[in-house]
């Protein structure tokens, strides 16, 4: 198992017993509020950790002095490989925003994504309603490329139509990051 260390943070692999600490925050509608998915209850947790737990795009964020899991990171390659892209995404529990977790979390897999995968290039999509998140992401000197309209939806009307949202793009080289 690959562990990255931070200064306060440890990021591994899932672990089957993480479903407790996943619950505590993917049972809030407000952490889904821009996600896909809606509120997981403690037996969809237990099944979200055990298929992470045999996946290496999900990367649990843990204090370091507790191994309390405050979060997670998604970090997969895009097709087509040979162009070497991935995407970044995050969901933390809100108990511990405002501490800088987040950042120093996505500040290292970047890091190691540059340095240990040969990354070219990370990019990364939020809504434009979550300012928080696009903060984030240009604190961790991501750039915004752009903006797709109405171009995803995760939740539906009564009527089921589809309630089409926004998106922004950011991204970030491997040279802006690590000269």
């Amino acid at each position: 198992m690959i562990l990255i260390e931070t200064k306060r943070l440890v990021l591994r692999q899932f672990k089957q017993e993480d479903w407790r600490d996943l619950h505590e925050y993917l049972s809030q509608e407000s952490v889904l509020k821009y996600e896909p998915g809606t509120i997981s209850d403690e037996d969809d947790c237990k099944n979200i950790a055990t298929a992470r737990s045999q996946d290496n795009t999900f990367w649990a964020v843990c204090l370091k002095d507790t191994n309390k899991m405050i979060g997670h990171i998604y970090f997969e390659q895009k097709e087509p490989k040979e162009f070497l892209t991935w995407v970044i995404g995050y969901i933390f529990n809100p108990a511990f925003y405002g501490k800088g977790y987040a950042t120093e979390a996505c500040q290292r897999i970047l890091k190691y994504g540059f340095e240990e995968l040969g990354v070219h290039r990370v990019i990364a999509l939020c809504n434009p309603e979550n300012e928080p998140s696009w903060k984030l992401l240009e604190r961790i000197s991501m750039r915004r490329e752009g903006i797709f309209r109405k171009e995803v939806f995760f939740k539906t009307t009564i009527n089921g139509q589809p309630m089409w949202q926004d998106t922004y793009q950011y991204a970030i080289l491997k040279e802006e990051l690590i000269p």
